[in-house]
């Protein structure tokens, strides 16, 4: 095995436990935050914050998870008041979803707690790490979207 692919598996191995205890974490704290409310939901709204208005088929396509799922969430959203429907300004006979004031307050309460553990986890860190570590995941993200 060379060395580049031993490389590669050890930093498969390492994002593996990485998103164990980052899904762990997030589940804890979005019940936390709205008990009712499930994880996945925070990732669509999250998407909806970050990203702006999409169509639902767009999630869908974005996440990867079934239409179903992604369905059950909308309407569970759009019932929180945290989402709306509005029209497609490219086509009328579309609806986009858009995140609203409190859809956003919910996201922003997630990511500060979790910005909180972070911090906690890394406080023994030197900033200049911390910094260099999010530089990097950066560049994997945009590597990674580019496959």
């Amino acid at each position: 095995m060379s060395d580049r692919q031993q490389v590669n598996e050890r930093l498969e191995a390492e994002l593996s436990v990485l998103w164990r205890r980052v899904r762990r974490l997030s589940i804890d704290l979005a019940r936390q935050v709205d008990d009712g409310l499930e994880l996945a939901a925070y990732g669509l709204l999250g998407l909806l914050l970050d990203g702006g208005d999409v169509r639902a088929a767009d999630l869908v396509e974005r996440l990867g998870l079934d239409k179903s799922t992604v369905s059950r969430q909308i309407a569970q959203m759009e019932s929180m008041g945290l989402i709306q429907r509005v029209p497609d300004p490219q086509d009328g006979r579309a609806r986009l979803l858009h995140i609203t004031d409190a859809g956003r307050a919910r996201v922003q309460q997630l990511r500060e707690a979790r910005g909180r553990w972070f911090g906690a986890a890394l406080e023994d860190w030197p900033v200049a790490d911390v910094d260099t570590l999010a530089v990097l995941l950066e560049r994997l993200n945009t590597s990674l979207a580019q496959e």
